[in-house]
């Protein structure tokens, strides 16, 4: 489920736009899957449809989302092609995000990695254990 929160002073959009790229990447969201529509997200969150609208706009257009006519939205088969520049770039505005937040928690650099670790970790896809 998306959480957001009125009073940060990131937008909802990017918010939600940030919410359903992180559930596809603790892979609660997987291709092919169906997100929610734009009404029932909206609803649910008690936002404008128009929020929505252009989060979910927003990731189409970066190849996340796929709209099929007449079935939904669904999470693309594919992950988005991205040039290794627009990569860094990503990176850079999210590690500098991450390590604004972790400066304001006061929280010292190798606490601030440790916990890039565990995430990382935690995102690791599982290993089945065969019988």
């Amino acid at each position: 489920m998306l959480h957001i929160d009125p009073s940060d002073a990131v937008p909802i959009w990017k918010q939600i736009e940030e919410g359903v790229l992180h559930l596809i990447a603790t892979g609660t969201l997987g291709p092919d899957d169906p997100v929610a529509s734009v009404r029932e997200l909206a609803r649910k969150l008690r936002v404008n449809p128009l929020t929505v609208s252009k989060a979910y706009r927003r990731l189409a257009d970066r190849g996340v989302l796929t709209v099929r006519r007449g079935e939904g939205t669904f999470v693309s088969s594919r992950p988005p092609n991205m040039s290794d520049t627009e990569r860094e770039e990503k990176l850079q505005e999210a590690a500098l995000r991450y390590a604004g937040q972790a400066k304001n928690l006061s929280a010292e650099e190798p606490e601030a990695l440790s916990a890039v670790r565990r995430a990382w970790t935690k995102l690791q896809p599982q290993k089945r254990e065969t019988p």
